[in-house]
C-alpha cells in the first residue's frame, strides 16, 4: 500500500505523488517566538514529527523548513513592555523551544529560517504583487492585499465570501472568521513600534504575518512544494492568505497536500491560563513526568482528532512504557552476543503491518496496537521457553526499527533518561559535599519521576519502577 494521506484541500485521502521522485518538500508553521510554547503547541509538532519519520521510513528523502515568527503584533508589543529590543527578546524563547524540541525528542527540520532575516524577501514578493495588480499601497504606507482579484479565495477554508464589503481592511496579523478582507502584506511604522522597522519602497515598516511563510517557504522549497502542514487555526485566515499571494505572484500551484491537526483539550476543556490548566513542557517535567511519556502522549491520538490531555493518560503512558521495556529486558537477557536471524512466527508481519497503518494516513492507533500485539505474543513465547537468541536479537532489531518512528521505545528499562541523569549527578556532588539533606530530597525526585536508585560498591545504579 502506498502512502496516503489526507489532504484538508480536497478533503479526502489522496496517494502521495511528490514533486520530484522519492522527495518530499515539506513546510511547518513554527512558533512564535514571544512566549514559553505549550502542550496544545507541542501537539502540532508532534504530529509534524510523526510525518517526517514516516515519510523517511518509507525510504523518501525529506527537506523540512519550520519558520520562526519573531516579528508580529505580539513580539513587538512584549519586546517594548519588557524594555527589550526585539532580538533580545526573541532569542530567549527562541532557544526555549529548540530546547524542548531536543527534549521531546523531535526530529530537526533542515532549515529553521527566522522572519526577521528575511525581509529583502518579503518586500520582493510583495512588489510582484503590486506589479501584477493584487496588491496595492494604502495612503499611510502600508500594503495591502486585494482580495476580490484573486477569484479562489476560499478554497482550502470553504469560507463564505459573499458578506465580504468590498474595501474592507485588516490590518492586524490575526483575525476571524467572520472578518474577511484585504490583508496586510506590509504593515507601515506607528510610533507603538518603537525601533522595529525596515525601509521599503513604501516607506518604514515591517511585514504581515501571512507573507512570511510564503516569502520563506518559496525561497527553501520552491515557488511549488509538496506538503504544507499547521494546526486547525492556521487554515484560516493564515493558510488561506498564503495561497492567494503565493499563488497570485507565481501563477502556480502552491502546495499539493495541505495537512492540518487538531486541537489539544485539557480533562475536556480548551487549555487556558484562567482556568489553572495551561501547562508549557517545563510545568510537567517539575511535576515527575518524563520527556518519554509526554512523547507517548502527544502522539497518543490521529493527527486529525482532538487529543484530551490528562494526567491519568501520563500514569497510563509510563505504566505502558515499563511494559515495552519488561520486554526489552526479556529479549536482552536472552542474547548474549547472539547475532540476529530469522523474525520468529508471531513477528514475522509485525513491519509490514505497522507500515500499513502508517500509510493509511499516519494511523498511530493502530500502529501502536500492532506493536502490543507483538509484546502480548512475545512475553508469551518467552514464558513458554520457545524463544532463541538469535531471534530475541531479530525482534530487538524490529523494536529499533518501529522507534525510528516512535521515537519513545527503549531497549533497556536500566537506560535512564536525561532529566534522571542529571539529578543523580547533582546528588553523587551533594554526597561529596556531605550534603546529606540535599542527596535525600534529589533521592526523592529521582523516585518521583519512576525510578528506583540502588547504592552499590559500583557507583548509584538506576532502575525503572
Amino acid at each position: 500500500m502506498s502512502l496516503q494521506l489526507y489532504n484538508t484541500l480536497t478533503r479526502k485521502n489522496e496517494r502521495l505523488e511528490t514533486c520530484e521522485p522519492n522527495h518530499v518538500r515539506m513546510y511547518t508553521c513554527g512558533p512564535t517566538v514571544y512566549d514559553y510554547a505549550h502542550i496544545g503547541n507541542f501537539r502540532a509538532y508532534m504530529f509534524e514529527d510523526l510525518l517526517r519519520r514516516t515519510l523517511k521510513f518509507s525510504g523518501y528523502k525529506v527537506t523540512h523548513v519550520m519558520n520562526l515568527t519573531d516579528v508580529d503584533d505580539k513580539t513587538i508589543r512584549a519586546s517594548i513592555e519588557k524594555n527589550l529590543s526585539l532580538k533580545e527578546y526573541t532569542t530567549t524563547y527562541s532557544q526555549a523551544f529548540f530546547e524542548d524540541l531536543h527534549i521531546l525528542n523531535i526530529e530537526k527540520a533542515e532549515f529553521y529560517p527566522a522572519a526577521t532575516g528575511h525581509i529583502e524577501e518579503m518586500i520582493e514578493l510583495i512588489s510582484r504583487l503590486i506589479e501584477k495588480g493584487y496588491a496595492y499601497p494604502s495612503d499611510d504606507g502600508s500594503v495591502y492585499f486585494h482580495l476580490s482579484t484573486f477569484k479562489e479565495y476560499g478554497k482550502l477554508s470553504r469560507i463564505d465570501l459573499s458578506g465580504m464589503q468590498p474595501g474592507a481592511r485588516v490590518a492586524q496579523d490575526e483575525y476571524e472568521k467572520q472578518h474577511v478582507g484585504d490583508f496586510a502584506l506590509w504593515k507601515a511604522w506607528h510610533e507603538e513600534d518603537g525601533d522595529v522597522g525596515w525601509d521599503s519602497p513604501w516607506g518604514k515598516g515591517r511585514p504581515g504575518w501571512h507573507i512570511e511563510c510564503s516569502a520563506m517557504s518559496m525561497k527553501y522549497l520552491g515557488e511549488s512544494f509538496d506538503i504544507h502542514t499547521g494546526g486547525i487555526d492556521n487554515m484560516f485566515p493564515h493558510h488561506e492568505d498564503e495561497i492567494a499571494q503565493s499563488e497570485a505572484a507565481t501563477g502556480k500551484p502552491f502546495v499539493r497536500y495541505w495537512m492540518h491537526c487538531s486541537h489539544l483539550v485539557v480533562d475536556g476543556k480548551k487549555m487556558s491560563k484562567s482556568l489553572g490548566n495551561f501547562y508549557t513542557l517545563q510545568d510537567l517535567l517539575d511535576r515527575g513526568y518524563t520527556s518519554r511519556e509526554l512523547r507517548y502522549v502527544l502522539m497518543g491520538t490521529h493527527y486529525r482528532q482532538t487529543l484530551n490531555f490528562t494526567f491519568e493518560g501520563l500514569e497510563a503512558a509510563r505504566a505502558a512504557l515499563q511494559r515495552i521495556d519488561e520486554f526489552a529486558s526479556r529479549l536482552k537477557d536472552l542474547v548474549h552476543g547472539e547475532s540476529a536471524s530469522s523474525l520468529p512466527d508471531w513477528a514475522q508481519h509485525v513491519r509490514s503491518e505497522f507500515s500499513l497503518a502508517l500509510n493509511n494516513d499516519l494511523n498511530i492507533s493502530k500502529a501502536r496496537a500492532v506493536l502490543f500485539d507483538m509484546l502480548h505474543a512475545g512475553h508469551k513465547a518467552l514464558d513458554e521457553g520457545s524463544v532463541h537468541a538469535s531471534e530475541a536479537a531479530a525482534v530487538l532489531d524490529t523494536i529499533g526499527d518501529l522507534d525510528r518512528v516512535f521515537g519513545f521505545l527503549e531497549a533497556s528499562p536500566d537506560e535512564a533518561d536525561s532529566d534522571a541523569i542529571a539529578i543523580l549527578k547533582a546528588r553523587e556532588e551533594a554526597r561529596k559535599n556531605k550534603d546529606w539533606a540535599e542527596a535525600d530530597r534529589l533521592r526523592d525526585q529521582i523516585t518521583r519521576l519512576g525510578w528506583t536508585l540502588q547504592d552499590t560498591p559500583k557507583g548509584p545504579k538506576l532502575k525503572r519502577k
